[in-house]
């Protein structure tokens, strides 16, 4: 039997954008039709046909397909489909509920502090802040090719200047790759060999950034140090 939906989805599936109706492929549309006929176990399927198909549509699709996992008793999917949704539409509820179900599974990587609140924030904003910053450089720009016999070299220096601090911010401010364990008992090590130095156990559900691929393994940040896994071990949420 399936669980009682967690009120919390409710209050995330209502935050969510809708789905644009000229990207609803069938399988789509029949998905949602038994989600919102209370058939959630029967739909994952469907979502998963579509997402097959099509890949994730929307945050809202994810958020849907979590939850039937959730209610199906499989957490570490359900925290893999909210990471994507988190990713398509960064939302204060939606990592909250990741953080809860984290700490109820005893997990790492959902750090639940304000500096990650801030980082959820300028998510929210990047890209719009992306096509602002790139925007007033095309206006400046263009604004001193008219001018480049009267401007002032200062102004080429500034201009220089506010494109390298751009480029830099919006690499700093970028979103990182990020990765959950998919296997239980995954081993981390030092180096990208089953000879390096085991370092520990991660469970079904830790979250790592991604930090690079070599050969078989990933390089990921752990305890703020490099440590490599399986690829097999991890899924990437893309």
């Amino acid at each position: 039997m399936l669980k009682k939906a967690p009120l919390f989805f409710l209050l995330l599936l209502s935050l969510a954008q809708p789905i644009q109706a000229q990207n609803v492929s069938p399988a789509l549309q029949k998905a949602d039709s038994l989600y919102e006929a209370g058939q959630v176990a029967q739909a994952y399927p469907w979502y998963r046909q579509a997402r097959n198909h099509d890949g994730l549509q929307s945050g809202r699709q994810a958020l849907r397909m979590a939850y039937t996992q959730e209610a199906l008793g499989h957490y570490p999917a359900a925290l893999y489909y909210l990471s994507v949704s988190q990713s398509l539409e960064p939302r204060y509820a939606t990592w909250q509920k990741m953080v809860s179900l984290a700490q109820e599974h005893r997990l790492t990587g959902y750090p639940d502090t304000w500096r990650q609140n801030l980082f959820i924030a300028l998510q929210r904003y990047y890209y719009r802040l992306l096509q602002g910053l790139l925007l007033l450089a095309v206006v400046a720009g263009a604004a001193l090719l008219l001018r480049r016999r009267t401007a002032d070299r200062v102004w080429w220096v500034v201009y220089g200047g506010y494109l390298l601090g751009v480029g830099l911010a919006l690499n700093v401010l970028a979103p990182g790759r990020m990765g959950l364990v998919a296997r239980a008992r995954a081993p981390l090590m030092a180096g990208p060999s089953a000879g390096a130095t085991w370092l520990t156990t991660a469970a079904a559900g830790d979250r790592f950034e991604v930090l690079g691929r070599q050969d078989l393994w990933y390089r990921v940040r752990w305890q703020e140090r490099e440590a490599y896994i399986r690829r097999r071990n991890l899924l990437l949420v893309e």
